[in-house]
């Protein structure tokens, strides 16, 4: 599967970043033609430190793995664990399943990926609220995207929520039904504060987590598939 080539800021935030640039630049120069020298730079100063808020927050780094297991399960984002624990997944599942959270702060990198190679079964989205996205009651709440994934490696199903936050006001999911995946592929973005919730197969996994461990996209060793009895 070829890899998207990845730039320093994610393409979801390239329009908005232009767009305020272009409102913020001419806010500061009618105010310096027409406002007090000292609004003028406060206004000039503000638009600054917005834009490179926006940069931060949309950055994009490139976060390649290498050498892993086929068997291993990477961290489908950068944040930090919340949840670790056996749950009934009523919506789309219909079975027991273990649930590892991962709250991304706004701070945080807001690319989602692939947690492994394997071939995407089934996509949906749900309209929702936007509650705080570290709390329990979100992942049942918030508008949501499913993603159900096949692995490759053994066929076991592993299915990823991505979870709109109090700010979050928009996901976008990339991934396909039908559609190959692997690691180092972006399956979407979440805008501003999120999480992302994963639906493991009960005892075929070995996890490699616990709650209030920090963990980073395409990068942390979060799971680890249990090698198949002959």
């Amino acid at each position: 599967m070829k890899k998207p080539r990845l730039y320093p800021v994610h393409r979801e935030g390239i329009s908005l970043i232009l767009l305020s640039s272009l409102l913020l630049g001419c806010a500061s120069v009618v105010c310096f033609l027409m406002a007090a020298t000292w609004i003028a730079w406060t206004v000039l100063g503000i638009s600054v430190v917005l834009l490179c808020f926006l940069a931060i927050f949309f950055r994009n780094p490139a976060n390649v793995v290498e050498g892993i297991s086929d068997l291993d399960i990477l961290a489908p984002a950068n944040g930090r664990v919340v949840v670790v624990e056996p749950v009934y997944e009523d919506r789309l599942l219909k079975e027991q399943r273990l649930q590892v959270s991962i709250f991304m702060p706004i701070t945080a990198v807001h690319s989602n990926w692939y947690p492994f190679k394997g071939t995407v079964l089934h996509v949906s989205h749900r309209k929702g609220r936007y509650q705080a996205a570290y709390l329990p009651k979100s992942s049942q709440e918030n508008e949501s995207s499913s993603i159900l994934l096949r692995a490759a490696c053994n066929g076991q199903t592993v299915l990823l929520r991505q979870i709109a936050g109090a700010m979050a006001r928009r996901i976008v999911t990339y991934a396909r039904e039908g559609a190959e995946c692997d690691t180092n592929t972006q399956l979407g973005f979440i805008k501003f504060g999120s999480r992302v919730d994963m639906f493991f197969p009960m005892d075929s996994v070995e996890l490699l987590v616990q709650p209030g461990d920090r963990v980073k996209g395409n990068q942390t060793v979060i799971a680890r598939f249990k090698p198949q009895q002959s």
